[in-house]
């Protein structure tokens, strides 16, 4: 496919308009310098037409990302509710697209016999460039955990606005309590 200029869409226009039949009033009424003008406004015409097109292209164009990720756990357990009854495994982040984030709450429990602080971390990203586009931050500040209490903590997993390449993705969240 040819790159399409301002003189190539000239040159279209003047084939087209030289291929009108001669009667035809535009044909006739027109000197040759008038000529020379109405093809130069169809011409910008057309041009204009598929600027708009070409910038409402870069507008509206998305991508759609969904996942489900698994959350690995060390001397702690994660829940959906603050009474810890309903164990969370995985997290389905649905659909998240270029600049959004998503965030979930979980409450995080310790299961051990002594208090602990907790890190986190990501692994297994499925592809390994997703790692590049998609970060999960937490607003957990770093408190001690005794055993048998639990924190709330927010999970957000943000998207570049520059993804690209990632139409589906995977990974794992890691959580460790360690005192």
């Amino acid at each position: 496919m040819k790159k399409l200029t301002l003189k190539r869409l000239s040159d279209v226009t003047k084939k087209i308009f030289n291929a009108l039949p001669k009667h035809l009033p535009t044909r006739r009424l027109l000197s040759q310098k008038q000529t020379r003008v109405f093809i130069a406004i169809v011409t910008l015409t057309l041009l204009s037409g598929f600027m708009f097109v070409e910038v409402m292209s870069a507008v509206q164009t998305s991508l759609t990302i969904s996942n489900t990720g698994t959350i690995t756990t060390a001397g702690v357990s994660v829940y959906w509710d603050s009474a810890c009854t309903n164990k969370t495994s995985s997290i389905n982040w649905g659909a998240l697209d270029p600049g959004a984030q998503k965030s979930v709450t979980v409450y995080i429990r310790n299961e051990g016999s002594s208090a602990v602080t907790l890190t986190q971390s990501t692994s297994n990203w499925s592809p390994s460039t997703a790692s590049n586009y998609l970060t999960l931050t937490w607003n957990y500040n770093g408190q001690v955990i005794n055993p048998g209490a639990s924190v709330q903590v927010r999970l957000t997993l943000t998207a570049s606005a520059s993804v690209t390449g990632v139409t589906a993705f995977s990974f794992n969240i890691v959580i460790t309590g360690s005192g």
